[in-house]
Parts: structure tokens; C-alpha cells; sequence
């Protein structure tokens, strides 16, 4: 099974109802755009910012997953995401979400850690 990324998501507050999810994620990117990191990719409620000279080097932010029953901690994106659900599955991982296929263009499934972290594995289609 070969792992093409992974990618911590770090859960972004909206402070209550004075913050929108829009707001949040753009005052997120302005920040650590001081730190050399560039938005590739933003959906209104995740957004990935990475370094321009290491497109490797990657972040995603998250106000709330819009499909998915919790946020996960970490995303690992790998080249055949039902051979790593099959296996899990044999293995007797709890699934939390998924497998589906979600609109913008990934298929993907969460399952838990043995340490409680929530980890979304997906593949791009």
C-alpha cells in the first residue's frame, strides 16, 4: 500500500457566532501566510495551506467536515483507498465514516487510531 501524503487537520474556531467559518479560514491563511505558507486548496470549510518550495510541506485547517460525523485529526491520502478499508476492516479497525465518494473529487472513509485519533484516508479520483 504506498502513501502518497499526509496532512494534519487543525480545527479553526469560529468564536461563537462573531466569526463566520469564511472569516476564520482567511484570518488562518493571513497568519500563517507570514510563516511562507500558500492556500492550494479551499472548500469554505477546510482550506490546505502549503510552502511554495515544498509542496509537500502541507496544513489544512478545518471549521466543521462537511460530510463527515466528526473532524479528523489527520489526513493520509493513498494510491488504493479500499485495499487500506478492506484491510482494516479484516484487522477489526472501527470505521467511522465512509467509504464515499464525496463531491469534490475523493474517495475516502475515517477510522480511529489505536489511540482514539480520528484519520481520514483518501484517494483522489
Amino acid at each position: 500500500m504506498s502513501v502518497h501524503r499526509v496532512v494534519p487537520n487543525v480545527p479553526v474556531s469560529t468564536r461563537g457566532e462573531t466569526r463566520t467559518d469564511a472569516s476564520a479560514l482567511r484570518d488562518t491563511s493571513a497568519f500563517y501566510g507570514l510563516l511562507g505558507f500558500e492556500e492550494v486548496m479551499n472548500h469554505g470549510w477546510i482550506m490546505t495551506l502549503a510552502s511554495p518550495t515544498q509542496p509537500a510541506a502541507q496544513i489544512s485547517f478545518m471549521t466543521k467536515d462537511a460530510t463527515g460525523p466528526v473532524n479528523p485529526d489527520l489526513s493520509v491520502e493513498v494510491a488504493d483507498v479500499d485495499a487500506v478499508h478492506a484491510a482494516l476492516v479484516r484487522e477489526g479497525a472501527e470505521i467511522v465514516y465512509g467509504p464515499h465518494d464525496e463531491e469534490w473529487g475523493v474517495r475516502r472513509f475515517f477510522v480511529r487510531d489505536p489511540n482514539g485519533r480520528v484519520i481520514n484516508v483518501l484517494t483522489h479520483r
